[in-house]
């Protein structure tokens, strides 16, 4: 059974529950899943997934969340090839903030396409002046996600 990992940087528990809600999309899909609260860079490249699902918010300046820091830092120190890693990205953020609404996801998408992961599809950006509850968005976004990219295997 394929290995499905779910990456989250969240502040107030926002991103892990996108997470937890749409887990059990990809295991209906047929694979394997686990969510990490507090990803490792080890967790990416030592017991590679087939696939990898980041759910990340972004703090008011545009920063990572505290929990997903050492995971950024550690792929921006290490630099390690991602080459083979497909994955699919929900980006969190609040667009009162202007030019760092969803800052955090944006920039991790810039550093695992310059390390050479490929995204699968379109980024989804979810506003919370717009979502009071970004499962809402999450949730069908990973359905089509799961269809255009032809990710099913049961």
């Amino acid at each position: 059974m394929p290995m499905l990992k779910i990456f989250v940087g969240t502040m107030y528990g926002g991103a892990l529950d996108v997470a937890e809600q749409v887990a059990p999309l990809f295991k209906d899909a047929g694979y394997e899943t686990a969510v990490l609260e507090q990803p490792t860079l080890e967790d990416l490249i030592e017991e590679r997934p087939d696939l990898v699902l980041f759910c990340v918010s972004t703090t008011g300046s545009g920063d990572f969340p505290g929990n997903f820091v050492p995971f950024a830092r550690a792929l921006d120190e290490r630099s390690p090839s991602l080459v083979g890693v497909r994955y699919g990205l929900i980006a969190m953020g609040d667009s009162s903030y202007g030019d760092t609404f969803c800052g955090a996801g944006r920039r991790l998408d810039e550093m695992l396409e310059g390390l050479g992961a490929t995204r699968l599809g379109e980024r989804l950006e979810i506003d919370a002046m717009e979502t009071f509850m970004a499962d809402d968005a999450a949730l069908p976004w990973v359905e089509e996600w799961i269809e255009d990219q032809q990710l099913q295997v049961a």
